[in-house]
């Protein structure tokens, strides 16, 4: 029998987290992978060049370590999935090079950029892809980055883009690439461990999990009015686009006591508020769920997730400012209360259990708790360049199985631009460009309300 590897016992054993491997079972059962990423819009230069771009991008990817590992399973007793270095890893093979179908505007771009996320990453190799989109109209060369959400959160994916622009760090730990993989029975070792130390933690669970229950809803939250935001979504997506100023949105909230992310909750409710007048239907609050992060930055030493939904009523009908009024501050308080680790970090094997068996796919497509998903991530306050080439916009994409969430927003600050990425299946929504104008108008009405003389308070 061969001596075992000595520098095996001295590689550290990085395990996917609980909350990690949930977002796996999410996509079990067949439907969208979980992936998750940016368009970045490069301003153009008649001597830019993609491919020199596309190395100077495949070469600082491999400073980051998990974008140089494969999730791989273990054998019975050897605990969960561990993250590994890929032997054969070559971050040129990540990158491609497409044209953007005419006329090349935004709408062709969005197209592109929703077809890469939702093309499932290969898993035997590291799970992110990088695509250069050329061809746009005006000049300019699109940038779509995606990766698996079992990978990093909205967080992580802004340590990650920082490493990828310009005076990121160099790469480093790649002169013992790759590293040898834990030994077997270093692996059942640190199972047991774990496994000892869920045990020592169980009666103190119980009084853990409450607060993730809470921020859902509870057990047994009162079900939400039924509508056709609620319905079956398929494998199909398409993605709308608003913007708008992020200093005004900020001083609007700030002005009412509340926050963007409240400010960006009264634009969604009352956009989906008019999506539904305009189908004959009529229902208000609306019921959202807003993903919170545990966290305020990653390294990308430490990626992962390490998110929270909470679950509010948010109403859609009436004036932005007296809708503003009701809800400020809530988010704030509500994630103070809440502070902690996630239901599916909490209940890992739970909820792969349940993906396993197809439960969890039919949950979530007859769950009656929110209305819509919401998410909002906070990026540079400053311009970042790429290969010396500024970044003039960033858009936010992420797919998924939605269950019955026919349409989700995601929102990202960058630069002061505040821009929401409308994502909704075309067979359920239809009608996406009356959404995408109602939210328009939503958030131009809100940030109009930071230049008025006399307080609206």
């Amino acid at each position: 029998m061969a001596a075992a590897d000595p520098a095996a016992w001295r590689t550290a054993i990085e395990r996917a987290g609980q909350a990690d491997l949930g977002m796996r079972a999410v996509e079990s059962g067949g439907g969208l992978p979980e992936q998750l990423g940016a368009v970045l819009l490069l301003d153009g230069a008649p001597d830019f060049d993609p491919t020199a771009a596309g190395r100077l991008l495949a070469e600082r990817a491999s400073a980051v370590p998990r974008l140089r590992q494969r999730l791989v399973r273990l054998p019975p007793g050897a605990g969960r999935p561990i993250w590994v270095d890929d032997p054969h890893f070559d971050p040129a093979r990540h990158v491609r090079y497409v044209r953007c179908p005419q006329p090349g505007d935004e709408r062709a771009l969005l197209d592109v950029a929703v077809a890469v996320a939702c093309r499932r990453l290969l898993p035997d190799r590291p799970l992110w892809s990088a695509v250069f989109v050329t061809d746009l109209a005006g000049g300019g060369v699109g940038l779509v980055f995606v990766t698996h959400h079992a990978l990093l959160d909205g967080i992580g994916g802004l340590a990650v883009l920082a490493s990828l622009a310009d005076g990121a760090p160099p790469a480093t730990g790649t002169e013992s690439f790759p590293r040898p993989r834990p030994s077997y029975g270093r692996l059942v070792a640190d199972a047991w461990s774990s496994r000892l130390r869920a045990v020592a933690a169980l009666p103190a669970l119980r009084h853990t999990l409450r607060r993730p229950f809470a921020a859902a809803g509870g057990l047994h939250p009162d079900r939400v009015p039924h509508c056709s935001l609620l319905t079956p979504t398929g494998r199909r997506r398409r993605l709308a686009v608003a913007r708008a100023g992020l200093d005004p949105l900020r001083d609007t909230g700030h002005r009412a006591g509340g926050t963007v992310n409240d400010v960006l909750l009264v634009a969604v409710a009352g956009a989906l508020h008019t999506l539904l007048e305009h189908r004959g239907e009529s229902v208000d609050p609306l019921v959202l769920a807003v993903i919170v992060s545990a966290r305020r930055a990653a390294e990308v030493t430490s990626l992962g997730n390490a998110v929270l939904p909470l679950r509010f009523p948010v109403p859609g009908a009436g004036e932005p400012a007296e809708r503003l009024r009701r809800i400020a501050g809530r988010v704030r308080a509500e994630r103070l209360v809440v502070a902690g680790p996630s239901l599916m970090a909490l209940m890992g094997p739970v909820f792969r259990l349940l993906g396993a068996l197809g439960l969890l796919r039919r949950y979530l497509t007859h769950q009656r708790r929110i209305h819509s998903l919401v998410s909002n991530v906070t990026g540079p306050d400053h311009p970042i360049t790429i290969g010396g080439v500024p970044v003039r916009g960033i858009v936010p994409v992420a797919v998924g199985n939605a269950g019955n969430l026919s349409v989700s927003f995601l929102a990202l600050s960058y630069a002061g631009t505040f821009t929401v990425t409308v994502t909704a299946d075309p067979e359920a929504v239809p009608d996406l460009p009356v959404l995408a104008a109602a939210l328009q108008e939503e958030l131009d009405a809100l940030a109009a309300l930071s230049g008025r003389g006399a307080s609206p308070w």
